[in-house]
This record gives structure tokens, sequence and C-alpha cells, in this order.
């Protein structure tokens, strides 16, 4: 039998949020919130849905494999070279495509502890090796410590800010010092899912570093959260064309498909509807965090679209307790968090149930040994 490549062996598969139907297949339940996967609670702009429609009939062309448009676009968006913009399926896809252009056998990846773990999938996958550096006690990533973490054998540093799970952020201030001890041989990556929901005025500015020249940084962006187009996956990454040069050698065929360019596109046409997204994620997260301390329940100060908040030892089955009556939250097991649960800021009705029904399970429980 022929054997799989050693690199699989320490990969920890991905585990999304449980989707909406397969809680009512186990439950049979109709009547579902889903704040598992930091989606739109208010759908996606109808500008795109709009540009989805009219796109439609040219489903049976292939794709501009090269998304030349989108590009464009995102290039205008953002004040750089369309050549300085790569284009994926998702974030994730840009992430494969970085660990598979970078990484050789023993090569280093470093992250933090508690961090998106798609990183360490993609690493490893390369048969690079994984170092993880401990969050600071307020959850954050201790940039510090990661920079001394670096060695000769560095190849990728993926900084997810703001972090998930956690919301948390690294300060314009920590990350300056940081870059001032990175080594040019290793590529710093900026995950910025979450980018458009800070409102922190210490926030880093990214995007100086790839304008001013610097060949080792790269910047990484979503539709998925604030845009609220999930389901189509697009991503995209900003940093200088030598960087991006290599990903493209290693791409698939046709990495985008042709109803996420046109998604991409129109979203950006939409700024009403992101100012519309930004500010009731802005309402939900005061909601939810006044909410939580008046049930005790200790969070970490977020700057995203989520809240991660410690429920204690019997995080699991209150994550279960909730799916039982129809709210999907999602346990950090998976993340070394085992005593938290992210939690997805929705609308204020969503909110108002979730809330309720933590306040339900959370009375029932304590009424129950441990």
């Amino acid at each position: 039998m022929v054997k799989p490549q050693s690199g699989l062996k320490a990969i920890r598969p991905y585990v999304p949020g449980k989707p909406i139907e397969e809680v009512q297949r186990e439950y049979g339940l109709t009547d579902i919130i889903k704040l598992a996967s930091n989606e739109n609670p208010i759908g996606a702009s109808p500008v795109v849905l709009r540009a989805l429609a009219e796109a439609l009939p040219r489903l049976n062309l292939y794709p501009d494999a090269q998304a030349f448009s989108l590009r464009c676009a995102l290039a205008a968006h953002h004040g750089v070279d369309a050549e300085m913009i790569r284009v994926g399926n998702g974030a994730d896809g840009v992430i494969r495509e970085l660990c598979v252009s970078y990484l050789e056998d023993g090569d280093e990846m470093l992250t933090s502890c508690s961090s998106f773990p798609v990183y360490d999938i993609s690493a490893a996958v390369m048969r690079a090796r994984i170092i993880k550096t401990p969050l600071t006690p307020d959850l954050r990533f201790d940039l510090r410590a990661l920079a001394d973490a670096v060695t000769p054998r560095t190849r990728l540093i993926f900084v997810c800010n703001p972090n998930n799970p956690t919301g948390s952020i690294v300060t314009a201030a920590e990350v300056a010092e940081f870059m001032a001890r990175v080594p040019d041989s290793a590529i710093v990556v900026f995950d910025e899912a979450y980018y458009e929901f800070v409102d922190d005025p210490q926030f880093p500015d990214t995007m100086q570093y790839v304008l001013e020249g610097r060949k080792n940084v790269c910047i990484l962006r979503t539709f998925s959260k604030a845009y609220g187009i999930a389901g189509i996956r697009i991503g995209y990454a900003i940093a200088s064309t030598e960087l991006l040069t290599p990903l493209r050698a290693c791409s698939e065929s046709f990495p985008v498909n042709l109803l996420a360019q046109v998604a991409g596109e129109a979203a950006l046409r939409d700024p009403a509807f992101l100012q519309r997204t930004v500010a009731v994620n802005a309402e939900g997260r005061v909601q939810l965090t006044r909410e939580f301390a008046r049930l005790g329940i200790p969070t970490v100060s977020s700057q995203t679209n989520f809240i991660l908040a410690r429920v204690g030892p019997r995080a699991k089955r209150i994550y279960e307790e909730l799916l039982k009556r129809g709210v999907i939250v999602r346990p950090c097991t998976g993340y070394d968090l085992p005593e938290h649960l992210r939690i997805t800021i929705g609308d204020r009705q969503q909110n108002e149930r979730l809330i309720a029904t933590l306040r339900i399970v959370i009375e029932e429980l304590t009424a129950v040994p441990v």
C-alpha cells in the first residue's frame, strides 16, 4: 500500500463552525441561529446579488485565471499596482500558496498559540517545522517572543491581527519594534481578515511596510467577513511583485471562480453596505460585551465581529446545551482554549436570543455538580 506523504501526520484537521443544516438533522430543529463562523448577520450587499444574477448566463465560460479586472479594482481601492495584488480562493487559498512557494522540508513557520489553524495545516503539508509562541497574559500575540524565536531557518511568520479566535490586536508600536528585528530572509504575513471592524487608533498601518519597499511583508484581506460573501470564497494578498511571483507559478489553473470575481468587484462598489455592516457590528459588540459582564463571564477586548468568552471548564457542555436550543457558537478546544467559546456578533435580535439562552443554560448547569 502506498503511504501518504509524511507531512500529513502533523496535521490536526480544521473543524469549521457547525452548519445549520447539520443541527437541523441532529436535533430536529427549524429555528436556528448560527453565531459560530463570524459571518455577516445582515447578508450580502444588494449590489453584489444583482451582479451575481447578471453573471449567471456566463457560467459556461472559464473565469479569468489572473482575475485581472478584480485585481485592478483592488489596486485602485488600496492605491497600489495591480501586480501587487494576488487573489485567492479565500485567504486560505493564498496562505496555501505562500506555504507551497516558500517552505521546504525542515524550514520553519512561526506563529502564535491560539491562532488561525490553517497556517499550521498549510505549513505541515510542506513538512515545515511549526514554531508557536505563547500569547501574552491578556491573550494577544507576543511579538517580542515571536521575534526571539526567529532562526536562520525561519521562512514565514504569520501574525493574525486582529487575532482569531481572541479578537485582540497588536499595536503599531509593537509591530514597528518587531519589524526592526525580523531579517529579510523571513516573510512576515499580516493576516488582517477582520481589518474593517477595527476602530482602535493604535492598530498598525501595515501597508506602509509594503509601500516603502519591504520585500518580505505580505498583507492578507478577505471578502468573507465585513463584505458578507463568505459563501463565494474570495480573499487576497497585497505585497511586492517579487514576493507574489512564486505564488503564480504554483497556482491552480483557475484558483478563483467567475462568480467570486464578479462578487468581489461589486462589493467594492457598495461602500454604504460596508459602513452599515461596521455600524451594526459596533453596536452588537457593545451589547454583547455588556451582557457578558452582567452574567459574570470574562471576555477579551475585541476588535472584530466576534467575542471570546471564558465560560469555564464546562465550556463543552454549555456549547452542547446551546446547540440543543438552536444556538450555534464555536468551542475553542481546537484553538487550545478549552474553557472558551468564540461567539459571532449577530444582529440585535440574534444577540438577545443568545444571551437569553445562555442565561438559561448557565442557571440550569449551576444546580448540577461539576
